[in-house]
């Protein structure tokens, strides 16, 4: 048996992205920036995947910027936004626990652009103190990040508080929200929750990698990052990737159908999972596990076991699941989420993550848990003393 629980590192593509990412490529390979029919065609799948996403999120279509993915996504709403407010003020706010492609962008803009950036801390269960908040903004304060659902533990940060917070204490200052982990999985108004930019991921969603998008608001004051042809109103050169454009607004539309349902499916098999895991000797479910927390998320710490053995272990009966992020690199590294979060020292090698989808039965889940119990005993005699 296979049972593929890796699921927040990337999804099988449905069946219908595939089909329909296939026939853009081999039959309406046209570009959309040609004036000939075959460009005006792709043009008008660009157009009508914008359309299809900007419906689910309730905004503009002409507030939708396709991308190459969550990373440029991330780097086009933070680098496009500091240099275009720092007339405004030098101050950027995120968390302890982003994803590397906000820190690391964040620590670019600190080292080499001379902005100042304040990292919020969180609690035990990874969830970010609206106190420190509220202490950090200031007049200078041009931007805050945070990430809507935690990559590597599930946390949901109450992003309409913070949204909030905001607009009490400066309305001009923006707000960029990395959806990430989040799109697909909740109901995302950004016009409701405050939101000014929201970053979200194709193969995140079951759709193509190498696609993402970023919406904008129109209030919002930003430059681009790439220069080039001025596709997309001159704010993301490049020829669009029609393929993925198309394939990703599939992917959403899908994900959104009945999606109150499948979330409550969701949740039922991470409280089949949580409730069968805990049950193991010496292990420990990191963060909140209930309807606070994402539903195709768990991270588990394993006392006495390397995370990077147990993942191979795993693998070996055709279970495949993370240690940590699978974002970054294959290199295991400690967590630098699980340590904002104060997990015991001994604890940071040894914490697996495994995260579902929709397609995840209950059968997995317990193939799972069954390779996990006869495992970890015989993983464990052999742990340097």
């Amino acid at each position: 048996m296979e049972a593929y629980l890796d699921n927040s590192a990337t999804t099988r593509a449905y069946p219908e992205v595939g089909d329909l990412v296939y026939k853009v490529m081999c039959q309406d390979y046209g570009n959309p920036s040609s004036m000939h029919r075959k460009g005006v065609d792709a043009e008008h799948y660009v157009k009508e995947a914008k359309e299809t996403i900007a419906k689910v999120l309730k905004v503009n279509a002409k507030d939708i910027y396709f991308t190459s993915g969550g990373t440029e996504s991330d780097n086009l709403a933070l680098i496009g936004c500091a240099r275009a407010n720092r007339r405004a003020g030098n101050h950027l706010i995120t968390t302890s626990i982003e994803h590397p492609a906000i820190l690391n962008t964040m620590r670019y803009l600190e080292e080499e652009e001379g902005f100042r950036v304040t990292y919020l801390p969180v609690d035990e269960d990874g969830r970010v103190s609206l106190d420190a908040l509220k202490e950090a903004i200031c007049e200078e304060t041009i931007l805050v990040s945070c990430m809507y659902v935690n990559n590597e533990v599930g946390a949901v940060q109450p992003i309409e508080e913070i949204g909030k917070i905001i607009r009490e204490k400066n309305p001009a200052i923006l707000f960029h929200v990395d959806a990430i982990q989040a799109y697909g999985k909740y109901h995302i108004y950004p016009n409701r929750q405050g939101i000014d930019l929201l970053s979200v991921s194709g193969h995140k969603i079951h759709g193509p990698k190498g696609v993402g998008l970023l919406y904008v608001n129109k209030r919002v004051k930003i430059r681009p990052i790439l220069f080039g042809g001025g596709q997309q109103n001159g704010m993301r050169s490049g020829t669009e990737n029609v393929p993925g454009d198309a394939g990703m607004a599939v992917a959403a539309k899908c994900c959104y159908e009945n999606l109150d349902e499948k979330i409550d499916r969701l949740y039922a098999l991470k409280d089949h999972f949580v409730e069968g895991v805990k049950k193991l000797p010496d292990t420990r479910v990191n963060g909140r596990t209930g309807r606070d927390s994402a539903p195709q998320i768990v991270s588990v710490s394993f006392a006495g076991v390397r995370s990077e053995v147990l993942l191979h272990a795993l693998e070996d009966k055709g279970i495949y699941v993370s240690a940590g992020s699978a974002c970054s690199s294959n290199k295991p590294a400690v967590s630098h989420t699980l340590s904002s979060m104060h997990l015991p020292k001994e604890l940071l090698g040894s914490t697996l993550r495994f995260s579902f989808c929709f397609d995840t039965t209950e059968e997995e889940i317990d193939y799972c848990l069954q390779k996990l119990s006869e495992l970890l005993p015989v993983l464990r005699r052999f742990v340097r003393r």
